[in-house]
């Protein structure tokens, strides 16, 4: 059988690899911005997801780099594009599991995805080059409202118990029912992603471990992986088996077997260049 269209379009240009490898960045393709586009749009017809889609600057510019998740093979799919400061089409209406990448984009860099139904800001903080407006207060934005004579809203948080980062919750009810739920983050905003510069250093996986009180062993484990790939380690049976272990998902991160594994691995220094 052959391939559609949109199918062909979607799979034109993109680098495929296996989850949890490292190549240059120079192996990523280019592609136009409406080539680039395309293949968003036919991602959800051969069985992708969009894992990933963010900026990085160059030159006067910004790059956008894609990364399509085939969840069946392990393997991810990867493109990046250019676009100018005066902003890109979104593709918000169209594919609606990129308004949070797409509102990242604007607030980062400063880069309108023109179009986009709800624009606003995702972390509330400063941006990081560009013309966007100086960082907004957190949990101050314009939220969802529902209208009616049961609609009631409830407001929960930043500070919640258990282990949770903080973050604002509204809740749009109608009666007993919940209609929406909108969340504003950025009230615990460390610089941890450029503490992270230049390493790994003895605190990186420290970093890892402590990004999310609930994620502990996820953070720590894709950053192991991460760099795992990039200085092309190998890694035991046993410590694979480690993480994977009921204990490494209960114990505290300075008891967990992940902290261990870590603490034996000895890569050499990837460099952030």
């Amino acid at each position: 059988m052959s391939a559609s269209p949109a199918a062909a379009i979607a799979t034109r240009g993109l680098l495929v690899m296996p989850n949890g490898a490292a190549r240059p960045l120079e192996a990523v393709p280019q592609l136009e911005l409406g080539v680039f586009q395309d293949v968003i749009r036919g991602a959800r017809q051969r069985g992708r997801r969009v894992s990933a889609l963010f900026g990085y600057p160059e030159g006067e510019r910004v790059a956008l780099v894609l990364v399509l998740s085939d969840d069946e093979r392990g393997l991810v799919e990867l493109a990046r594009t250019v676009v100018d400061m005066t902003g890109f089409p979104s593709l918000t209406p169209v594919i609606p599991e990129v308004h949070l990448f797409e509102r990242e984009i604007a607030e980062q860099w400063g880069v309108p995805p023109i179009g986009h139904p709800w624009l606003k800001p995702v972390r509330f903080q400063p941006p990081r080059r560009g013309r966007a407006q100086p960082a907004a207060t957190i949990g101050v934005t314009d939220f969802f409202a529902i209208a009616g004579g049961e609609g009631h809203e409830v407001a929960v948080g930043p500070v919640h118990a258990g282990v949770i980062e903080p973050g604002h919750f509204r809740f749009q009810c109608y009666g007993e029912t919940v209609l929406h739920l909108e969340i504003s983050l950025g009230y615990q905003h460390r610089g941890v992603e450029r503490a992270l510069v230049g390493g790994p250093s003895p605190r990186s996986v420290h970093y890892a471990e402590t990004l999310a009180g609930d994620t502990t062993i996820g953070h720590a484990t894709a950053y192991c992986q991460a760099v795992e790939a990039l200085a092309s380690c190998s890694v035991t049976a046993r410590a694979l088996a480690l993480r994977g272990s009921p204990s490494s998902r209960l114990s505290s991160p300075k008891k967990s077997p992940l902290f261990a594994v870590s603490k034996m691995m000895r890569p050499p220094v990837v460099s952030s260049t």
